[in-house]
Parts: C-alpha cells; sequence; structure tokens
C-alpha cells in the first residue's frame, strides 16, 4: 500500500458534510470518521489510503466519502456489497459539491425504486 501525504479533513470540510447531510435528512446523522484504500489513479498497481467519511440514513442506504487530495474527493453509496452506486463524477474539486450530488443521486435512485415496487 502506498501513502501519499493526503491531509485529513478540514473542521470546515467536517462542518460542510454535517450541515448538508442534516438538510437532507432533518435530523443528526452520525458521521463516522475512517480511512480507506483507494487507486488514486486508474493505472496505479497499488492502493493510497486515505481519510474518509461514512455515514448511513433512517433507510438501508450507507454512504463514504473519500478525501484523495488537496480539495479532492470521491464518493459513492450502497446497500449491500454489490449494490454500489456512484454519481457518474469520478472526482469534485469542492466538498460542497460532491455531497450534494451524492444525497440527491441517492434520493433519485430511492424515488425510483420506490415507484418501481409501488
Amino acid at each position: 500500500m502506498k501513502r501519499e501525504a493526503i491531509p485529513e479533513f478540514t473542521d470546515t470540510e467536517l462542518s460542510t458534510v454535517r450541515e448538508t447531510v442534516r438538510e437532507r435528512f432533518h435530523t443528526d446523522v452520525e458521521i463516522h470518521q475512517i480511512e480507506g484504500e483507494v487507486r488514486i489513479d486508474p493505472s496505479d498497481r497499488e492502493l493510497t489510503l486515505c481519510p474518509g467519511l461514512y455515514w448511513r440514513s433512517e433507510g438501508r442506504a450507507q454512504f463514504v466519502l473519500f478525501k484523495t487530495g488537496e480539495s479532492r474527493y470521491r464518493c459513492q453509496f450502497f446497500y449491500r456489497v454489490h449494490q454500489q452506486f456512484g454519481t457518474g463524477r469520478e472526482e469534485y474539486d469542492d466538498i460542497g459539491d460532491c455531497v450534494i450530488t451524492l444525497l440527491q443521486v441517492q434520493a433519485d435512485h430511492a424515488a425510483k425504486e420506490a415507484a418501481r415496487s409501488g
């Protein structure tokens, strides 16, 4: 595993994520700081340990957001290991845009699933 100098989340970044998630779910959601192994570049043979954030909604959705560099973020949501979804964009340079898009894509996905089963 490769180690790069990827900075930890700043207080401002953490606050942005907490506020955005709170607005989406209308309640405080526990957000955990984690570390995860990420392939920074598709051609990389080694994984890089990156700081991340994890939370779950009251439903089944779980979310992860990784910081892959200074002002560089990747995100996805999932229900089970084999049900992972991205936003259609590999990386963001603004954490607010990253979280808002992630939450919107998940909300759209949940609405489509509810319409199919309803």
